[in-house]
């Protein structure tokens, strides 16, 4: 293949490669999909993404591609050690013909994973001017690794280097989102100091529950911040009502009972929570169709609200109130038993009373 021949295919793959690493925002996906375009850009054996922790400043294998990858993720380099770390010490790329013979080369590696290194490409992944890690291909599968390949490796670091960043900087976006959501939970819990802790458990047990079930990412996601933000409407009741020691009465209760619905208009104002306000505003809606604040029957109602009334009620029979005291978690389910295709959804009961069964309802 000519130095031409070989120049084009390379452009094309890293064009490629470089739309497919920035098509997520996932800092996991970004990264091994940034190890398996440098092993499909060289045509490598193997490959690695080494990144610096930034507290520490020890390098260690984010992915690593190739047989022997799960060894080789279990090591950390001091900066400076080894090949990978010299780059990352240096910011220079680097092709080593002969690794074996290099007196940088770090051997343990090798004979942890009994993996042979025999050449590689290692450069830089910069940002800026940080460097975030080193980025390295490993054993060309035909010929040799030369210039080109190492150009070519550079030029997909730099792509890897702005997708790890935009990941990184979505990844905060979204920690504070979830804080802020936490803490506006948090101010109910406040108010009503015998639900403390109410919200997170009520969360744990609802991802527990969705994982189980088989609900995706986005779906668990959405479930998440459903379960973090499902009483938020109770802001809009009043304190002598949300409060009160003892059994409501009937105007009380039709007030309390428009948490659900207050929940929901809050969070209407929020276009990117579209996907959650059913989960908030349903969540007390039952089996038989005698819930609030809609009324609607089985499949009518939204899959994250039956999963929240499952571990909403759960929570609240387990936990100690000025009206009762806490259930056991097996009378609880019990009570959970005998509402299920009622009250309650019978396959999200029986998938919550599995969990507990097999896994204890640990978290």
């Amino acid at each position: 293949m000519s130095n031409v021949t070989k120049k084009l295919e390379q452009l094309n793959t890293l064009i490629e490669l470089s739309s497919l690493i920035n098509s997520t925002l996932d800092p996991g996906e970004v990264s091994k999909r940034a190890v398996e375009a440098a092993v499909r850009l060289l045509d490598a054996e193997a490959g690695s993404l080494i990144l610096i922790d930034q507290d520490s400043e020890d390098l260690f294998f984010e992915v690593a591609l190739g047989d022997k990858g799960a060894i080789v993720k279990e090591i950390r380099l001091k900066k400076g050690q080894g090949i990978a770390g010299w780059v990352a010490e240096k910011g220079e790329p680097l092709i080593v013909q002969h690794v074996q013979s290099d007196p940088r080369f770090f051997k343990l590696a090798d004979e942890q994973s009994k993996f042979t290194t025999r050449d590689m490409v290692c450069v830089p992944v910069k940002s800026k001017d940080k460097i975030l890690g080193v980025l390295q291909a490993i054993n060309k599968q035909n010929g040799v690794f030369d210039d080109q390949d190492k150009d070519a490796l550079i030029a997909l670091a730099n792509q890897v280097a702005i997708a790890i960043e935009n990941a990184n900087l979505y990844q905060e976006l979204k920690d504070a989102f979830y804080g802020t959501a936490e803490a506006l939970a948090e101010t109910i819990e406040i108010r009503d100091p015998y639900t403390g802790g109410h919200t997170k458990r009520v969360m744990n047990y609802c991802l527990m529950i969705g994982k189980s079930i088989g609900l995706s990412e986005k779906e668990l996601e959405d479930l998440r911040l459903a379960a973090i933000l499902h009483d938020v409407g109770k802001l809009g009741v009043r304190d002598d009502i949300l409060l009160k020691e003892g059994r409501l009465n009937s105007d009380e209760i039709e007030k309390m009972v428009m948490h659900a619905k207050f929940g929901a208009e809050i969070l209407g104002h929020i276009k990117q929570l579209k996907d959650v306000i059913p989960g908030v505003r349903s969540h007390h809606e039952r089996i038989d169709g005698k819930g609030y604040p809609d009324n609607l029957k089985n499949g009518d109602i939204p899959i994250m609200a039956r999963i929240i009334a499952v571990a909403d009620t759960f929570d609240a029979m387990t936990t100690a109130r000025p009206y009762g005291k806490a259930r056991s978690f097996e009378a609880a389910l019990k009570e959970l038993k005998i509402k299920a295709g009622i009250q309650f959804d019978k396959d999200i009961v029986d998938a919550f009373i599995t969990l507990y069964e097999e896994k204890g309802l640990t978290y």
